[in-house]
C-alpha cells in the first residue's frame, strides 16, 4: 500500500464503513458496519489535519495519541499504528465499536468543527485492532517476573478487566470475583451484539485467562464470600462492580405485567445469543416478538432496547423521551441507526401511567415542553396542560439509567465511605478509598458512565497499586 500524504480533508470526504442494508441487518444480531478495506482506512486516516493542539486526543478519556496513529495508518505502517493505539487503551477494538465518538474524539475533531466532516477515528481504531488480532500482533500476557503480591478485584466489567491486564503484565497475582456466569459485565450482558459481537469480548477474556488471571464466577460478595475475607486474603482490593440498580418511575399501573427493566430485557437477549435457555424469554415476558413495544428513556441503553426489539420481531417500536432530540443524551449515530431500522421517536413525551387488566395494554402519556434555561443553563421538561394521550403497548421497557447498590449494607462494611449519591468515595487521582488497601473505579465511583471512563479508572487504579507495591519493595530492600 502506497504512503499517503496527510491533510486530505478538503479533497476527500468523510466516509464511515458501509452499513449492511436494513432488511439484512435487522434479521440478526451481527454488527451492522462492514469492515474498511486497507485502502479505505488509509484514505480516511489521511484526512487528519495533524493539528498542533489535538482536541480529539484531549477529549478522549484515555488521551489516546490519535493524530500519530492516524498518520502511521495513512503511511501503511499499520503494526506501528496498532502498538501506538494500544499503549493507552487496553481494549481498543471495544472502544472503536461502542464509544460515542460523536461526543468525544470525532465530535471535537478540528476539521469537523470547520465543516469538512470528522475523521472516522473509531472505525479506524476498530480496523487496526481487528487487523492486529488477525495478524497475531496482539501480545500475550507473559510477565517477565512473577510476584507474590496479590490483588482481588470485585467486578469483571471493563474497569476490573483493564486493571487485571495491567497488573498481570507486571507479574501481580489477580483474582476477579463476579456475580455472573461469564466475565465482561455490561460488555457481555448489557450491550447487544449488533454493536459489540460477543466473540470480540471473549477474545480479551481468554487472553486474560491464558495470562494467568483467575475468575471466581457466580460469586456474590456479601453472600458467597464476605468482603472482609477478600480484604484479608489479598494485599490490595479493587472494587469495580459497576452500577446495576435500575432507576424506576412512580405512576399508576407501574406494577402491571409486561413492564420490565432494560437490564433484564437486554441480559435475556444477550444470553439467548450465547445459546442459553432463558425461561423469561421463552415465556414471552422478555421477548418483543409480535408486540407493540414502548421504550422509555433517551440514553444509549434505550437505543440498545429499541434496536433489540426490532430484531426480535416487534410489531411496532416507539421510544418516549421527555426532552427533544437536541437534548438527548444518547449517541446521535445510534438514534439514526434506530430510525433507519423503523423505530419511531416520540420526543417531548413522558409516561403518566399505564392501564390494563393484568398485563399492560396502554401507556398513558403527557406531552412536554422545555422551560427557559435556568442558572445552570439546563432546560427542564414541563407538562403541557390538556395535551395527554394514550398509546397501545404490550411491552414497556424502562431504560431510565442506573444507580449504585448499597454496598456498605450489602457487604456488611459500614466503614466503607460513600457519597451522597451512594457511589464509593475515592481520591480521584489515586482511586484509594478510606479503607487501607482498598481502591475503587468505574461506574461505582462515577455513577453510570461510559466504558472508556471505566477503562481509564481501571488502568489508573492498577498504576497506583503497582507504585505502592514497588515502594514496599524499596522499603524492604533498604
Amino acid at each position: 500500500m502506497s504512503k499517503l500524504e496527510m491533510l486530505n480533508f478538503v479533497e476527500v470526504p468523510s466516509e464511515m464503513p458501509t452499513k449492511r442494508i436494513k432488511g439484512e441487518r435487522v434479521a440478526d444480531f451481527d454488527e451492522i458496519y462492514r469492515d474498511y478495506s486497507p485502502e479505505a482506512a488509509a484514505v480516511q486516516a489521511s484526512r487528519c489535519s495533524q493539528c498542533g493542539v489535538p482536541y480529539c486526543q484531549t477529549h478522549c478519556p484515555l488521551h489516546n495519541n490519535i493524530p500519530d496513529w492516524l498518520k502511521l495508518s495513512a503511511e501503511g505502517r499499520l503494526k506501528e499504528a496498532y502498538f501506538l493505539s494500544q499503549e493507552t487503551n487496553t481494549f481498543p477494538e471495544i472502544c472503536g465499536r461502542i464509544c460515542p465518538q460523536d461526543r468525544l474524539c470525532e465530535g471535537n475533531c478540528v476539521i469537523e468543527q470547520a465543516g469538512h466532516g470528522t475523521v472516522t477515528i473509531g472505525s479506524i481504531e476498530k480496523y487496526l485492532t481487528d487487523l492486529a488480532w488477525e495478524r497475531g500482533w496482539v501480545e500475550a500476557i507473559k510477565p517477565a517476573i512473577e510476584h507474590e503480591y496479590s490483588v482481588g478485584i470485585i467486578g469483571a466489567g471493563p474497569a476490573g478487566l483493564a486493571a487485571a491486564d495491567v497488573l498481570r503484565r507486571h507479574g501481580i497475582k489477580v483474582v476477579i470475583f463476579d456475580q455472573h456466569d461469564r466475565p465482561g459485565g455490561l460488555l457481555t450482558y448489557g450491550i447487544p451484539g449488533f454493536k459489540l459481537e460477543k466473540s470480540v469480548v471473549m477474545k480479551r477474556i481468554n487472553q486474560l485467562v491464558d495470562g494467568g488471571v483467575e475468575f471466581q464466577l457466580n460469586c456474590r460478595v456479601g453472600q458467597d464470600i464476605k468482603f472482609p475475607e477478600i480484604r484479608a486474603k489479598y494485599d490490595s482490593v479493587l472494587v469495580a462492580t459497576g452500577v446495576y440498580k435500575s432507576r424506576d418511575i412512580k405512576c399508576p399501573g407501574i406494577g402491571l405485567d409486561g413492564i420490565v427493566q432494560a437490564i433484564d430485557y437486554l441480559t435475556a437477549s444477550n444470553r439467548k445469543s450465547f445459546g442459553d435457555t432463558v425461561a423469561d424469554f421463552e415465556s414471552g415476558m422478555l421477548n418483543a416478538q409480535g408486540k407493540n413495544v414502548v421504550v422509555i428513556g433517551g440514553g444509549d441503553t434505550a437505543m440498545d432496547c429499541v434496536r433489540t426489539a426490532v430484531r426480535q420481531g416487534a410489531k411496532s417500536v416507539k421510544c418516549y423521551y421527555r426532552r427533544d432530540q437536541e437534548n438527548m443524551p444518547g449517541s446521535r449515530r445510534e438514534v439514526l441507526n434506530a430510525q433507519e431500522e423503523g423505530v419511531e421517536f416520540i420526543w417531548l413525551t413522558a409516561p403518566k401511567g399505564f392501564s390494563g387488566k393484568e398485563s399492560v395494554e396502554k401507556v398513558l402519556a403527557k406531552k412536554m415542553r422545555l422551560s427557559d434555561r435556568d442558572a445552570t443553563g439546563r432546560r427542564t421538561p414541563v407538562p403541557i396542560p390538556e395535551a395527554d394521550f394514550d398509546d397501545k403497548a404490550d411491552l414497556v421497557i424502562k431504560a431510565l439509567g442506573f444507580e449504585p447498590e448499597n454496598l456498605p449494607r450489602d457487604w456488611d462494611a459500614p466503614e466503607l465511605q460513600v457519597t451522597g449519591w451512594g457511589t464509593i468515595k475515592t481520591n480521584f487521582r489515586t482511586h484509594e478509598t478510606n479503607l487501607s488497601g482498598v481502591f475503587a473505579g468505574g461506574d461505582i465511583v462515577r455513577g453510570a458512565s461510559l466504558v472508556v471512563w471505566a477503562i481509564r479508572d481501571g488502568r489508573e487504579a492498577a498504576d497506583t497499586i503497582l507504585k505502592q507495591f514497588q515502594n514496599t519493595l524499596l522499603a524492604q530492600a533498604a
